[in-house]
């Protein structure tokens, strides 16, 4: 039989109507629906058991990744790369430890790969119980740190791409001290995803110790060969921030929620959600300022919770602003954010 995700599958759809009623406790079944029509249609489709493995496999690690967090939704998390091979005698290990004690005195908690080096001193800074680990199973080097073993905010993954979703679905922030291909792969994922609007708006913060030059000859990079030849713009430069001190660092994420507290779209409306009322005439300076990133006729307004917000009641009381936003230059819309936030 071939199956459908609209409800044209007669006695399939009424099997899995009992199901879920028979299970009970299922809050959002046209997902649960869809879901398990998907999995019975890869079923039908595919005999590659590796396939489906793989499949059956990123369900189930997803699944985990959601139970684990979502108890913490409401708590701001601060993402945090660097090199599993730096020793506890390196500066910048003692930088990362402080950064970790300074994130969770200010409410945060914080989110590494779980190992050593950098993770691990980053765990010892906030402690365990400010902490989660999302740890990888690979044939050398990646164990849980002393700090996160047997932790129940541990989770290891199987698949690098599921352990990358939670890394930056979960985050309100990242930071990236210096590290090796890992670091490197998880800064330039996070960058293509902020460019692209793929991962809403948040701080990216390069922490280097004073005496190093890691970040800034990447940045140099950036500079001479990708901003040269055209590669990117230059308002991709507002996506990320270069410091060289643990204050800064706090500094910088802490004021990215000085206002500003989150977004979503609204049938393709940019909806910004505010912590407190924008200040009086920044409204109109935003048009001005910002009208070349907002659609042909666009505008900014203030407004109060829409009606497609209602599944979110807990901010329900926060100030809008409803920005026609062309989706065509993330940078300057983080520009736009920060304008938001120092008024």
């Amino acid at each position: 039989m071939k199956l459908h995700f609209t409800k044209t599958n007669g006695p399939i759809d009424d099997a899995i109507e009992r199901l879920l009623s028979d299970a009970g406790g299922i809050r959002r079944p046209g997902y649960v629906r869809e879901m398990i029509i998907a999995a019975i249609m890869a079923g039908q489709e595919n005999d590659e058991s590796a396939d489906l493995k793989l499949m059956n496999t990123t369900l189930k690690e997803m699944r985990f990744t959601s139970k684990i967090f979502g108890p913490y939704r409401s708590v701001r998390k601060v993402t945090v790369f660097g090199s599993a091979r730096t020793s506890p005698q390196d500066p910048v290990y003692l930088m990362a430890r402080e950064f970790g004690r300074k994130l969770a005195a200010a409410g945060y908690m914080v989110i590494t790969g779980g190992g050593a080096g950098i993770m691990q001193a980053v765990n010892e800074g906030a402690g365990p119980e400010h902490s989660f680990g999302v740890n990888i199973r690979l044939p050398f080097e990646q164990k849980a740190n002393p700090v996160l073993e047997g932790n129940p905010r541990l989770i290891t993954y199987k698949y690098f791409f599921n352990r990358k979703v939670a890394f930056l679905k979960e985050a309100d922030a990242v930071a990236l001290f210096p590290g090796g291909f890992g670091t490197l792969d998880e800064a330039m994922e996070t960058l293509t995803l902020l460019q692209t609007g793929k991962r809403t708006a948040m701080p990216l913060v390069l922490i280097d110790d004073p005496a190093c030059t890691y970040w800034t000859a990447f940045l140099k990079l950036f500079e001479q060969e990708l901003l040269g030849r055209g590669y990117i713009g230059r308002s991709d430069f507002s996506l990320f921030e270069r410091v060289s001190s643990v204050d800064a660092a706090i500094g910088k994420i802490t004021s990215f929620y000085r206002r500003y507290h989150s977004m979503r779209y609204v049938n393709g409306t940019l909806v910004l959600r505010l912590s407190s009322g924008p200040a009086p005439g920044l409204v109109e300076r935003l048009r001005e300022q910002f009208s070349d990133i907002l659609t042909p006729g666009g505008t900014i307004v203030q407004s109060p919770a829409l009606a497609a917000e209602a599944d979110e009641p807990e901010i329900a009381h926060l100030p809008r602003l409803l920005v026609d936003f062309d989706r065509s230059d993330f940078g300057r819309l983080r520009n736009l954010l920060n304008e938001i936030n120092a008024a």
